[in-house]
């Protein structure tokens, strides 16, 4: 049989994939730039970054379920129209009234808690699309971080010329758009659920809804590599999201450099798309161990001086180095979970780890507005670097990390 990386099933899950990767990467500048045009306050878009996260906490799990329960290609399709909705809501509000502070909260967190569902569900569809075409599932990996890096290049420099031209209300059309063409995507997409295959081949009676629902919490806990490694991204996200989220929009809304901001984001981005790509590469040539040090110690070497907010074009350079450091890691845990966790529960493993990821950094980027209005960004920036270089550290130093091709 033919591989084909072009084929139907590859090319329109990575067009849903990017399609709405770009449309977060324009929410994501356009959201705190609204904020902080309206109040002026770093901490004011911490608190919408922090609280617009904790409902996923409560809800990425049920996705996860849902994912395993009712399928992967439909929880995809509802979940990009429901986000088109959610930011196509900014503008139509903003028509009838003013845009308040606690009117951009609410929007921010229905847009939050939607997101995860559709990230869960393509995520786990990239099994199903590796085998209908016939290709390496660890090359999918990496194309389908690629793309969705390539997504956050493309999204962040659209948003901050779109604000430049259209203002960030505005602007908010364009991903409303690209969340629709994401799920026409997906609902023209024809491939196999593997997850729903093997729930229907279990022979023993399905337990109930509440053990269902947390059983990928219990698989992901019980594997010590995916536990450890899921930990270490927990924390190392945690303490390095507020940089794209706060510190950096603070530092160019400052100078009234909106292009500034998306050049740096892109070029992050643009670093992660390279990343990502050579994964599928790189684990045809090295362990899974290797590539996590590579990861973990690239990464501090780019974050430090990066956080003393060199010159524009240094600073630039630092970013897409940090990008193409830590490009292959969400492909190594993609690999690590498809190859370690069943089929149909793949998508409660993906879920947890999500709705983990969103519990620490709310805590980080609320604690991070508020230190940059007290001591500012400049002071703020280089501590999140050593406490981003600390926990790399330990993190290579743990048992699991040391064994982990042993598994």
């Amino acid at each position: 049989m033919s591989r084909s990386y072009l084929s139907r099933p590859v090319v329109l899950l990575q067009s849903s994939n990017v399609a709405s990767s770009m449309g977060n990467g324009i929410v994501m500048v356009t959201i705190p730039w609204l904020v902080l045009s309206n109040t002026g306050l770093a901490s004011a878009a911490g608190i919408v970054a922090a609280l617009s996260a904790l409902p996923a906490l409560v809800v990425t799990p049920l996705v996860g379920y849902a994912v395993d329960r009712f399928g992967r290609r439909l929880v995809s399709v509802i979940a990009d129209l429901a986000s088109a909705v959610s930011v196509i809501a900014f503008p139509i509000l903003a028509f009838f009234t003013d845009l308040s502070f606690a009117l951009i909260l609410v929007l921010a967190v229905l847009g939050a808690t939607i997101d995860p569902a559709g990230y869960t569900a393509r995520k786990s569809i990239i099994p199903d699309s590796a085998a209908a075409s016939h290709v390496d599932r660890d090359s999918l990996n990496g194309i389908h971080e690629g793309l969705f890096a390539l997504g956050w290049t493309i999204g962040p420099l659209i948003g901050a010329l779109s604000i430049a031209v259209f203002g960030p209300v505005n602007s908010f059309w364009i991903p409303g758009a690209l969340f629709v063409f994401a799920g026409l995507c997906i609902v023209a997409l024809r491939v196999g659920d593997a997850g729903q295959d093997a729930r229907a081949e279990r022979t023993e009676a399905q337990p109930g809804f509440w053990r269902e629902a947390t059983e990928g919490f219990t698989v992901l806990w019980r594997d010590r590599y995916l536990r450890t490694i899921t930990i270490a991204m927990i924390f190392l996200a945690g303490v390095y999201l507020p940089t794209e989220s706060l510190v950096l929009p603070v530092y160019f809304e400052s100078t009234e450099n909106a292009l500034g901001l998306g050049i740096v984001i892109s070029a992050m981005a643009a670093g992660g798309v390279l990343g990502a790509f050579s994964f599928g590469f790189l684990a045809k040539r090295l362990t899974y161990k290797a590539i996590a040090r590579f990861v973990l110690i690239a990464t501090i070497i780019a974050l430090i001086p990066m956080s003393f907010l060199p010159p524009l074009p240094i600073l630039a350079g630092f970013g897409f180095l940090l990008g193409l450091a830590w490009g292959p890691m969400n492909p190594l845990i993609n690999s690590l979970v498809q190859s370690r966790v069943p089929a149909d529960l793949q998508g409660r493993v993906f879920s947890i780890q999500l709705s983990l990821f969103y519990a620490f950094p709310p805590v980080a980027m609320l604690i991070t507005g508020f230190a940059i209005d007290g001591a500012g960004v400049e002071v703020v920036y280089p501590v999140l670097a050593l406490l981003v270089a600390v926990g790399s550290i330990l993190t290579l130093c743990t048992k699991a990390m040391r064994t982990l091709d042993q598994a």
